[in-house]
């Protein structure tokens, strides 16, 4: 029994050690979890090998190692791909979608990973050796050997106990990262696989601290409202403004600072639940300092919305000559100087619900999909449903892929997508559009702009959200139709394949964004059609090292990875720089006062942008970065201060502890369906206006008619001109 004993605690530890080696390197890790639960487990496996006969015994033996084994591959080939470790709601919320829409990338991901994988298989060669040679006996255990296998178990489960009763009364940094602030990947970095295990497998019977929703204002209230970085004044470019600005009579107008809040009941809302984290939630929305209106307020009031999610997009995409539209929309309309868009739990899906909603994802992944359950009345849709606007949202995917037949409709569009997945077509077809080239990987954003814009293009006004695709991983010409297709345009470039890949799928969004605004200005529309356009994540699955080469500057291991560009921009605008520090979540909360909405600012942890409100920037491991500090926990230098101060640890202190009552807001707006309480507190006229009949799935119908191409329209007006008067000269 002591021989199994070992051999399972070693396999462990090896096991332990390759993974951490093949994802983390040489970083530390600490074994304060990991080492109870390897007693613990090696007690269980050593136990069960031991009590029925040999032959039995052995099959047995075989089935716990290959668990190991395929715990600790599966996790190693998933934190390849997705830069997260992979979690059982990933299995269980995504786990078919995942094998229809990412073998291609599994497979990549094993291929990189094959070194570390075959270390991984060591164990297994060890143990049939042993076996083989009879140096590990698998007889059946006597009542006394059962016993010590029980006894070590003990063992370990009290040690286990006792690391995080000790955690919680000490208010330990380990405790918070593995109970209610779980940090996946800061878990299993710095604890081991196993740990991370039994969090995933047991995390709600874990105990919360009561101080968990800490007061906005823990650091004096409204001082924390300051203005933090600059909007400078706008300024004249010609080349890249997009149109000329008639400029205003030199009349002062009085200026609306008003905050942004809508007469919500909450004594009401609060006095007719028994729930107490509504209460809670109620109370600390209270102690959120609103925004105040600007002179930003209202600028795009009356104007159309085109939001798009840009798949894998960052500034390494951006070329002056390669993607010139993209080029021109970054550097004009309102350019923002010091934007980031985090990587959360669940890739797309979380950077969707971070733009989209205005909320921190939470760490239990899948927000997006588990939103589709609860009331969503306060996203764009809604607003623009008041003044009696249509939202479309489409996507060159799926139907099915996230449960965006879902999510999406409930936050309150018209979703359509170029396939069905595995919807019933008789009740959904109505919600696939006909796009050439469907069935390619990465698809074409140029196709499903062709495809779409027919859908929305003569309304009056529209508000449409594009989830993009062509930026999608892998980045290879041998992988990627979309890299294949501008492969030629980017043989130049001084930079490996994966990198000139990337920039040339991106190429196609920057056809498909051309494409739009040329129908758009075919339309009459441009000049009164704002772009808005975000990335989901970073390209996470590239290599650092390309990364690094594209960015000419390190990145690994620092907040810059998360740098990227917003762009928010009107053909007629004058550019406006924005030096102030500014994230995904931001985004919402600027649109509504740019569009002119009444909203109420404290619905959302972002903030206007353009308000004198803190930046605060917040990561998913809780780093974060305001006007002062950059507080990277993960970081070799994790402390920096912006502002010249040397070191202020009761600012730090207390931004850290506002950031975890944020964290734990944005969580319970999610998990307790905050947002219903709210709506009912609303007077009628403030409730959602969103028609059930435009978001519901229809079934087959008509496509609408292509639109021609703006290049191609009838031998262009100005040649048929020409060839008018040349005719009249000759008569």
């Amino acid at each position: 029994m002591l021989w199994v004993f070992l051999f399972f605690l070693g396999t462990l530890l090896y096991m332990e050690l390759v993974y951490h080696f093949g994802c983390f390197g040489f970083v530390a890790a600490n074994p304060v979890l990991a080492l109870p639960v390897w007693l613990l487990l090696a007690g269980l496996s050593a136990l069960v090998t031991g009590f029925l006969r040999k032959r039995k015994n052995r099959v047995i033996f075989w089935i716990l190692l290959a668990i190991d084994y395929l715990l600790f591959a599966s996790q190693l080939v998933y934190i390849k791909i997705f830069r997260q470790p992979l979690l059982i709601a990933a299995v269980t919320n995504a786990g078919k979608d995942a094998v229809t829409n990412y073998w291609k990338e599994a497979l990549h991901a094993i291929l990189r990973a094959s070194g570390y994988l075959l270390l991984l298989a060591v164990p297994l060669v060890a143990a049939g050796f042993l076996l083989h040679f009879k140096a590990l006996k698998l007889r059946s255990h006597t009542y006394g050997e059962r016993l010590a296998s029980i006894s070590v178990m003990a063992g370990g489960l009290v040690l286990y106990i006792v690391a995080l009763v000790g955690g919680y009364f000490g208010k330990t940094e380990y405790f918070e990262s593995y109970s209610e602030f779980y940090d996946q990947k800061g878990v299993i970095s710095a604890y081991g696989v196993t740990p991370s295990l039994v969090r995933d497998m047991f995390g709600d019977s874990f105990p919360g601290r009561d101080d968990s929703l800490e007061a906005w204002d823990s650091y004096g209230g409204n001082d924390l409202v300051s203005t933090g970085g600059e909007v400078t004044p706008p300024i004249v470019e010609d080349d890249i403004s997009g149109g000329d600005v008639s400029l205003p009579e030199e009349v002062e107008p009085v200026l609306d600072t008003s905050p942004h809040v809508l007469p919500i009941d909450f004594e009401s809302l609060i006095a007719n639940t028994d729930s107490k984290e509504i209460q809670k939630l109620a109370e600390y929305m209270q102690s959120i300092p609103p925004t105040n209106k600007n002179e930003y307020t209202g600028m795009f009031a009356g104007y159309n919305l085109i939001y798009l999610t840009a798949e894998g997009f960052c500034p390494y995409a951006v070329d002056e000559e390669l993607t010139p539209t993209l080029y021109r929309l970054v550097h004009s309309g309102f350019v923002f100087e010091d934007f980031y868009c985090p990587l959360w739990y669940t890739s797309t899906s979380d950077g969707e619900y971070a733009n989209c909603t205005g909320l921190m994802p939470d760490n239990q992944m899948f927000s997006l999909k588990r939103s589709a359950d609860i009331s969503m009345p306060f996203t764009l849709p809604a607003y623009f449903a008041a003044e009696g606007v249509k939202s479309w949202a489409f996507h060159d995917n799926s139907l099915s892929y996230y449960d965006r037949n879902r999510t999406h409709p409930n936050l309150g569009y018209n979703f359509m997508a170029c396939k069905l997945g595995d919807l019933d077509e008789k009740v959904w077809g109505g919600q696939v559009f006909e796009m050439e080239n469907a069935n390619k990987w990465p698809a074409s954003d140029l196709d499903m702009m062709v495809a779409t814009i027919p859908y929305y293009i003569n309304e009056d006004r529209f508000h449409v959200y594009y989830m993009t695709v062509s930026g999608h991983m892998y980045y290879s010409f041998s992988g990627n139709s979309m890299s294949y297709k501008h492969k030629d345009d980017v043989a130049e470039l001084p930079y490996g394949e994966e990198g000139r890949a990337y920039i040339a799928c991106h190429m196609e969004l920057d056809l498909a964004l051309e494409y739009l605004l040329e129908q758009l200005e075919a339309a009459g529309k441009l000049e009164n059609t704002v772009i808005c356009l975000s990335a989901d994540h970073y390209p996470y699955a590239m290599e650092m090292s390309t990364l690094e080469e594209l960015a000419g500057r390190p990145l690994d291991g620092t907040l810059e990875v998360y740098r990227n560009n917003l762009i928010l921009w009107n053909s007629e605008m004058e550019t406006i720089n924005v030096e102030k520090t500014a994230y995904s979540l931001d985004i919402l909360p600027t649109l509504l006062n740019l569009f002119g909405f009444e909203y109420d600012s404290r619905l959302y942890v972002g903030r206007d942008i353009l308000s004198d409100s803190l930046p605060l920037v917040v990561f998913s491991d809780r780093s974060f970065i305001t006007d002062r500090i950059i507080y990277n926990r993960k970081g070799s230098v994790p402390v920096m201060w912006r502002d010249g101060t040397e070191d202020d640890e009761e600012y730090h202190e207390a931004m850290k502890k506002q950031v975890k009552g944020l964290i734990n807001y944005s969580s319970g707006i999610l998990n307790n369906d905050f947002y219903r309480y709210v709506e009912e507190a609303l007077p009628e006229e403030y409730r959602s206006q969103i028609d059930p009949e435009w978001i519901a799935p229809h079934p087959p119908g008509p496509q609408p008619t292509p639109l021609p191409d703006p290049k191609e329209t009838p031998a262009s007006e100005t040649e048929q001109d020409t060839e008018q008067d040349e005719t009249d000269a000759v008569g």
